[in-house]
C-alpha cells in the first residue's frame, strides 16, 4: 500500500528540487487548490515547483499526521525568508485531490518561549482520536463560531496550555482578549 504521508513529504521536499515527478501524487483531473496564488491541477504546482526551486529554497517538514482520506503537514519554507506553513491535503484513493494551506512569516518565539514549531512531532494516546475529535468540534461550534468565549475553561486546562501563536502567551487571559478582538473587528 502506498504511505500518503511518504507522498506528501515527496511533494513538499519537491519544491526545493523541482522534479515534476513529485507532483505525480496530485490527481490532476479532480485536484482542487485552495491556494490563489497556485493554479489547479499537477501542472500547475510543477510550474511552481520549477520556479520556486530556481531560489534554493529549503522545506522542513516539521509534522506529519493522516486521519482518514486527510494529510496534515507542519512545515517551515526559507525562501527569501522563513515562513510557516499548514497545508492539508484530501486524497481519494492514493492520489490527492484538494489543498488547503496557511503560510505565514516565521516570527517569535512568543512571550512564553515557544516558537510556531516546536513541541511534539508524533501523535500519542492514539486510542482518544475519536473522543478528541469530538472535543475539538465542539470547541469549534461553542468557542470559535457560536462566540461563548467563557467557555474556554470546559476546553483548555489553563495549567497545561501551550500556546504557538508569536503573538499570544500561555495563558488563557490571552487567548480570550485575542478571539474576544477578532469578533469586534469581524
Amino acid at each position: 500500500m502506498i504511505n500518503r504521508k511518504d507522498q506528501i513529504c515527496a511533494l513538499l521536499k519537491g519544491i526545493e528540487t523541482g522534479d515534476p515527478s513529485s507532483v505525480t501524487v496530485v490527481n490532476q483531473d479532480k485536484y482542487i487548490q485552495h491556494n490563489p496564488q497556485t493554479h489547479e491541477g499537477g501542472e500547475g504546482l510543477a510550474a511552481l515547483f520549477k520556479r520556486l526551486s530556481k531560489s534554493n529554497p529549503r522545506v522542513n517538514i516539521v509534522r506529519v499526521f493522516e486521519d482518514g482520506d486527510y494529510i496534515f503537514a507542519h512545515t517551515e519554507y526559507d525562501f527569501s525568508s522563513s515562513n510557516i506553513g499548514f497545508e492539508i491535503f484530501r486524497f481519494e484513493g492514493n492520489q490527492a485531490v484538494e489543498h488547503w494551506d496557511n503560510i505565514q512569516p516565521r516570527l517569535g518565539p512568543n512571550p512564553s518561549g515557544h516558537t510556531m514549531i516546536d513541541g511534539p512531532v508524533e501523535a500519542t494516546d492514539l486510542d482518544k482520536t475519536e473522543i478528541n475529535q469530538k472535543i475539538i468540534s465542539s470547541f469549534v461550534n461553542e468557542v470559535l463560531i457560536r462566540e461563548q468565549l467563557d467557555d474556554l475553561k470546559s476546553y483548555i486546562d489553563e495549567h497545561n496550555y501551550t500556546e504557538h501563536n508569536p503573538r499570544l502567551s500561555d495563558n488563557l487571559s490571552s487567548l480570550h482578549e485575542s478571539f474576544s478582538r477578532f469578533n469586534r473587528e469581524a
